[in-house]
Order: structure tokens, then sequence, then C-alpha cells
């Protein structure tokens, strides 16, 4: 009988579940511009969805827990075959996993009539399902470094553990302490990630020296990212004496300022898988700035304009960013995207300027600003997907595995 080789079955797979990123990022990020495009269509009064719970729950769940949820679980589960040698999660595994992200969002969008517990049973299976995956090569090389990954992501379940409880019990406080902690445990990732590889990125791409890693401002700026997680998962920081969440704030804020201060966005210029990265980490010490003042009482500002520096600012740009760039590498090609993608870069970084600052300085143009911000940010995600669909969906160049 004739032995089927690896090259022969990996040959048979279809491309788009050769590796997680592939589907997680081609859906993830099609799902980002038509939720955002049905959110501004309910707001505008144009439309009526019958989502489970309702529609501000809706949208910020599944920006966190649909769209955010489904790039970090696509790039972890990628980048944990580089960490460990190990084949990671493809084929039918990935297929149901897949599988179960997108009948989260089908029940999400039409669950007025569906069972509670049914909802809620398959939105909160992806995520343990994605760190049963990551932890399986981790724990097979005992790779200690990388193996936190996993907890994050049950911590996460947690977070969208409490936005269910909170929809279903009425408590709009459980649902608020669901969204805003997975905003924070989501910002912690990007600066560990972010200050993994931007150095990297930035030596290579401008051909100059890394710039080496000061271990005592990494530890200040990571631990205080923690603390904050810390203290507002647990109600912690209500108990605090009045500004100490403030300085706490401002400490993360500064270290990491000074942090990506020294990877030098000011080289980054003409490349642009650089800058759009360093832009999009540097909303991250913008957002934490933004809680420091309101906690002082400087300024007037809501929680959901430090909120959305946060989301639609360093969240929005860093995915973009690191979707064009690991879905370059990762399927064999060059880190030469199209230059229509400097377009992209661009209008993500307004949709974020336009929601954060305009917002907090014209407030009477509210919807304004929300239509312009979400149209930005449709069109930017629109291209990707145009773009990228090719690369997502077709076997790599060098016909290697993945």
């Amino acid at each position: 009988m004739m032995q089927i080789t690896d090259l022969q079955v990996e040959q048979r797979m279809w491309p788009l579940l050769r590796q997680a990123f592939r589907p997680m990022f081609l859906l993830g990020a099609s799902f980002s511009a038509i939720a955002m495009a049905l959110w501004i269509l309910v707001l505008g009064g144009y439309l009526n969805l019958p989502v489970y719970g309702q529609v501000m729950f809706w949208h910020a769940h599944e920006m966190l827990f649909g769209f955010v949820a489904a790039i970090v679980v696509g790039f972890l589960l990628t980048a944990v075959q580089n960490w460990t040698g190990l084949r990671a999660t493809h084929g039918k595994t990935l297929g149901v996993l897949t599988g179960v992200w997108l009948a989260a969002r089908f029940l999400m969008l039409f669950g007025a009539q569906v069972p509670v517990w049914l909802v809620m049973a398959v939105d909160l299976l992806f995520l343990p399902l994605a760190a049963v995956c990551l932890a399986i090569p981790l724990i097979k090389v005992q790779q200690q470094r990388n193996l936190f990954f996993v907890p994050v992501l049950l911590l996460l379940t947690f977070c969208n553990a409490l936005m269910h409880y909170g929809l279903v019990t009425g408590r709009f406080d459980m649902q608020q302490l669901g969204s805003q902690n997975a905003v924070w445990l989501i910002t912690l990732l990007m600066a560990i990630v972010g200050g993994r590889v931007l150095p990297m990125f930035t030596a290579n791409g401008t051909m100059t020296a890394k710039a080496q890693p000061i271990v005592w401002l990494d530890r200040i700026a990571l631990g205080s990212l923690w603390l904050i997680f810390i203290l507002n998962v647990t109600l912690l920081s209500s108990q605090l004496p009045p500004g100490a969440m403030g300085v706490l704030y401002a400490i993360a804020a500064f270290t990491l300022g000074w942090r990506c201060l020294r990877w030098r966005i000011w080289i980054t210029w003409r490349v642009p898988l650089l800058w759009s990265l360093h832009i999009a980490y540097w909303m991250i010490p913008l957002g934490l700035m933004l809680f420091a003042l309101r906690e002082f009482g400087v300024v007037a500002i809501t929680p959901s304009i430090a909120l959305h520096a946060l989301t639609a600012g360093a969240m929005g740009n860093m995915i973009l960013a690191m979707l064009a760039r690991v879905s370059l590498g990762h399927s064999g090609r060059p880190l030469q995207p199209k230059p229509i993608m400097s377009a992209a870069f661009m209008l993500v970084i307004v949709a974020a300027l336009t929601r954060v600052i305009l917002n907090w300085l014209v407030p009477d143009l509210a919807m304004t600003w929300l239509i312009v911000a979400a149209t930005a940010w449709i069109v930017a995600y629109a291209i990707y997907v145009v773009v990228y669909v090719p690369i997502l969906t077709t076997p790599r160049p060098d016909g290697r595995p993945g």
C-alpha cells in the first residue's frame, strides 16, 4: 500500500485551516467591519437587531469577545508553533474551534429568542478551548516562559462570564466589571507582546541596532498594568484613598511611554509595518494618562472616552498592524504590504482620534464623530480583508506547512 506522507496530508488540507491565523484573522477582521456597520445602523435608527440581551451589551461584548478574542487566539495559536517547534492547532481541530467562534457570533446576533443558557454555553466555550490548544504544545516542551498566556485566556473567560452574569441578573455594574477588565487584560497582552516584538521588528526593518530592554523599567510598566487589573477586577480600587488609582495610572502611562520612546518611532516613518505598530503602542500610555487625568479631576473625561483610547485606539491600531504583518510572514511572503494598507493604517488612526479626542472636545457632535469613526474603521478593516483574502486562503508559496 502507498504510504501517505505528511506533505500529502498538508496538501489535501484546506489552506484556511492550516494555521490558526488564517481563519481567525480573516473572520475576525470581517466581523469587526460588519459588526461596526450594524452598530451604526442601529444607532441611527435604520435597523433593529434581534440580539442577545440588548444592543449596547452586544456592541461592547462582541468587539471584545467576538473580534478581539478571535485575533488574540489566532495570534497565540500561530506563535506557539514558533515558540515550541511543534505543529500548532490545524485541520479538524482548528475547524471545530473556528466553528465554535462562528456559532457564538450567530447566537449573539440572533439570540433574542434563544435560551440564555445555550448562548452562554457556546460563547463561553471558545476561549477555554483555545487555552487547551495553546497549553498542549507548551507543556509538551515544558516551556514556562509563555505558559502564562493560558491563564490569561481563562481570565478573559471569567470577564466574559461576568458580562453574561450581569446581563442575566440585570446588574449593569457586573457587565461593566467584565468588559472593562477584559480591556485591561488585553492591554496587558499588547504591552507584553509589543515589548517583545517591537524592538526586534524596528531593528530589522530599519537596519539599526536593537534597543536593549531595561529590566526594572519593564517590570514597573508591566507590573503596574497587572496591579491595575487586579485592583479593578477585585473592586479593591474603590477602597483605596482618593487619587491612589490616578497615581497608578500615571505611573503605568509614564513607564510604558518611556519604554516606547526608547524604540525610536522617528526612524520608522518609511516603513508602514513599523510606524503603524509604534503609533498603536503609543495609544496605551495615552489611554492610561486619560484615566489618570480623570481620577485627578484635572479635566472632564468620561470613562467611555478613556476606555476607547485603549480599545478603538490601541487595540484597533495594533490589531490591524499585526494582522498585516503576521499574515505575510506566516504565509511565507515578503514583509511588503500593498501600498493601500498605509491608507488602512491611517484610517484606523483617524477612527481612534475621532472617537476619543473629537468626542471629548466637541461632545455636542458625538453622533457625528461616531459615524466618522465607524466609517473609517469599517473601510480600514474592509481594505485588509479584500487585500488579504488571497493570502489567507491559499497555500504558502514555499510549500512549507502552515
